[in-house]
């Protein structure tokens, strides 16, 4: 998957990056720790420009953000309260949960959508209750912008630096994201269970 990869971006160049990085946030079949820096890899041999790559892989990033985003606003909150209503205590998930999520992403909107384009598995996952929230346009697209312009670009930037060491990128990338992922889920679960006791 790699090889195929590192050959997709070398023969389409940057619109290779840019559809890679669009299958990225659609249906993550190749991660951008491996995307990026292999770009970036392309670019220290001379075959793309750095800044190319980077205008790449920030604009495919955010048109897969945007189709999952638009699509659950259109979905829309409403229905969401239905399905909860009706099917809702199956899974645990009350109307008062729902309302408790919607408020905690409305407060803390602009920081959550940032920080979840720089961490595995969330990177895609947070446009969705971000388009059922109805969070702004402009918050949901300019923090989206600015996490995913720290990521693809640290990451497109690491690979240019190392060169065919790229490699150790990912690994470093997928320790990171995760852990930060980790810290996210601690201080959320401490906040639910701190909650419960006061109620």
């Amino acid at each position: 998957m790699i090889a195929w990869a590192s050959d997709l971006v070398v023969s389409a160049g940057l619109i290779g990056v840019f559809l890679l990085m669009v299958a990225e946030n659609l249906f993550p079949p190749i991660p951008s720790e491996v995307i990026m820096p292999l770009a970036g890899f392309a670019a220290a041999r001379g075959q793309l420009s750095i800044e190319g790559v980077i205008a790449a892989g920030i604009a495919g990033s955010l048109a897969g953000n945007a189709f999952w985003y638009e699509a659950a606003r259109a979905f829309g909150t409403a229905r969401i309260r239905r399905l909860t209503d009706r099917f809702g205590r199956y899974v645990g998930l009350t109307p008062q949960t729902l309302d408790r999520a919607e408020a905690a992403l409305r407060r803390n909107g602009a920081a959550a959508v940032c920080l979840a384009r720089m961490m595995p598995g969330l990177r895609t996952g947070i446009s969705v209750p971000a388009g059922l929230v109805a969070l702004p346009r402009p918050v949901f697209y300019g923090f989206s912008a600015l996490g995913t312009s720290i990521w693809t670009g640290g990451l497109a930037t690491a690979g240019y630096l190392l060169e065919d060491q790229f490699h150790l990128i990912e690994d470093w990338a997928g320790t990171a994201g995760l852990s930060l992922t980790a810290l996210i889920l601690l201080i959320v679960g401490l906040r639910i269970r701190r909650a419960r006791r006061a109620g």
